[in-house]
């Protein structure tokens, strides 16, 4: 199952998938159990009925123990084949425990077997559960001509039923794995977004120093050939190296620092379309124009709220806003994805962050009120 490559815990929105689904299934299963227990009330044996109950709990245990881990990704293989194994076990342990109970009056293995042909399609794939089923019709066939009982009704309430049953759960648990592959896809979506960003900054730096660097190795070669027959010119040549060298670790820091011109507007635009191709609800301001020197530093604090919100949290919701007066520019994000577990021990990003706007005189606050994280970046702009 597609399930199985994914971790859920902290999806909210696929944890109450999830139970939801679980539950529907669990459902399913209990109820089934009530209609094997009216051959209980119809066993005029004590101990048959002691037995039988016995035999019917076990069954909806193990039952239970199956339908769970179909629909726990993280659940390790060798837990989901032994919840398997136990249902097989259960199962054939039923035929002596329950088939004599109400014999003649009542099919009640017969209904043990519709939940067994139900569960098939989270056993096995489709050729696995035909066979399941239909060792299971003549199984209850067999029961039914050892206790006397109808073959006709059981067949029809084992295989009717349990065919009902099969489409049910396997319609619910196909919807689960839709959802999980779903959430991979954004995931994947999610890191590929941040793979074109590393590579956008790796086009830059190479555009910025690759025309440098080859100028710097051309003339320093050309320094050192000179320096023998004419050092005057090799002297000149040496200062030229030494200042394209100074001029392109300024274009470096500019670049690593953010300090090259941004477009705003196309900043929103992009971590908006990020945002909501991760399924995340996102509203964005209308254009507000700024200064350079302040649309620069708002962008960098945009692309590190953008991504914690991607990295950090599992938000429904993401907000944006600025707005600008005459004491400056100030920009508040918010979102619902707050969770109890904190940044990570080695980020460094809004430190980082509140670390350079107090350098231009801005200043960085964050809060958290139960799920809503609130990031407000304020920075001065010249009148």
């Amino acid at each position: 199952m597609a399930s199985e490559a994914v971790t859920p815990r902290a999806d909210r929105r696929l944890h109450r998938a999830r139970r939801a689904t679980l539950l529907s299934l669990a459902t399913g299963v209990w109820a089934s159990v009530l209609l094997p227990a009216v051959g209980l009330t119809r066993e005029p044996s004590a101990g048959r009925v002691a037995l039988g109950a016995v035999g019917i709990l076990l069954f909806a245990a193990t039952q239970t123990a199956v339908l769970y881990a179909a629909v726990t990704p993280w659940l390790a293989q060798r837990w989901r084949r032994r919840a398997q194994l136990g249902l097989v076990v259960v199962a054939a342990l039923t035929v002596p425990l329950v088939a004599p109970v109400a014999a003649g009056a009542w099919p009640t293995w017969a209904w043990i077997g519709a939940s067994l042909v139900g569960m098939a399609p989270l056993l096995v794939r489709l050729p696995g559960a035909l066979a399941v089923t239909a060792g299971t019709l003549l199984v209850s066939a067999a029961v039914a001509g050892w206790t006397g009982g109808s073959v006709g009704r059981s067949l029809t309430v084992t295989g009717g039923v349990g065919v009902g049953v099969a489409a049910v759960n396997w319609f619910q648990v196909w919807f689960w794995d839709l959802l999980v592959e779903a959430r991979q896809g954004q995931a994947a979506q999610a890191r590929l977004a941040a793979a074109e960003e590393r590579l956008r900054f790796a086009r830059d730096v190479h555009d910025l120093l690759g025309h440098s660097l080859t100028v710097i190795a051309l003339k320093a070669e050309l320094a050192a050939r000179l320096a023998p027959v004419d050092p005057e010119r090799a002297g000149r040549e040496a200062a030229e190296v030494q200042r394209l060298a100074a001029s392109a670790l300024t274009e470096v820091r500019e670049s690593v620092h953010g300090y090259r011109a941004v477009d705003l507007g196309e900043q929103l635009a992009a971590v908006a379309d990020v945002l909501r191709s991760c399924g995340v609800r996102c509203t964005v301001p209308p254009r507000v124009d700024l200064p350079q020197p302040a649309a620069t530093e708002l962008a960098a604090v945009l692309r590190e709220a953008g991504t914690n919100v991607l990295r950090h949290s599992r938000a429904e919701w993401c907000r944006i806003h600025i707005d600008r007066d005459e004491n400056g520019a100030r920009m508040t994000i918010a979102n619902d994805g707050a969770d109890d577990s904190g940044p990570d021990e080695h980020s460094h990003g809004l430190r980082g962050l509140a670390d350079r706007l107090a350098a231009v005189g801005g200043e960085l606050q964050v809060r958290r009120e139960d799920r809503v994280f609130t990031l407000e970046a304020t920075v001065p702009v010249p009148s």
